[in-house]
């Protein structure tokens, strides 16, 4: 059996472990579109004033901001709503299921993204140090 006074110690930590792989994990997406950083992406030089480039400014740096934990729930809210609409753009068109649309990590994201923005960023970030919040 789990011990409660352990999960109720350890909730909001892992909450902010999860917030911080995931928009590490994300940022890739946006330094991918931006700067062909960690690879290159395969289309031609990406124009910023486009939906490709504001997804990429987004999700580089939107993904810094929820990394760093500094306005968690309105820049979460912003990024779960992109997703919803790359999923509906581009993931939904070629099919009723994620799983052949390709479209499964857009969904993931936004209901991450839903969830940090209901939830916070929990203890370990800037929201908290600037902005004494609590639990």
């Amino acid at each position: 059996m789990i011990n409660t006074s352990f999960c109720a110690t350890w909730s909001p930590h892992l909450l902010s472990v999860m917030r911080i792989i995931v928009a590490f994990l994300f940022m890739q997406h946006g330094g991918q579109k931006l700067f062909g950083f960690p690879i290159a992406m395969s289309n031609p030089p990406l124009e910023l004033f486009s939906l490709m480039g504001l997804a990429g400014v987004l999700e580089f740096f939107g993904g810094l901001l929820v990394l760093l934990g500094l306005f968690t729930r309105p820049v979460a809210f912003v990024l779960s709503g992109q997703m919803a609409v790359a999923y509906f753009m581009v993931h939904a068109p070629r099919g009723l299921w994620p799983i052949a649309n390709q479209g499964e990590l857009a969904v993931l994201y936004c209901f991450i993204f839903l969830y940090l923005a209901a939830a916070g960023g929990g203890p370990w970030g800037l929201d908290r140090l600037l902005f004494k919040q609590k639990s």
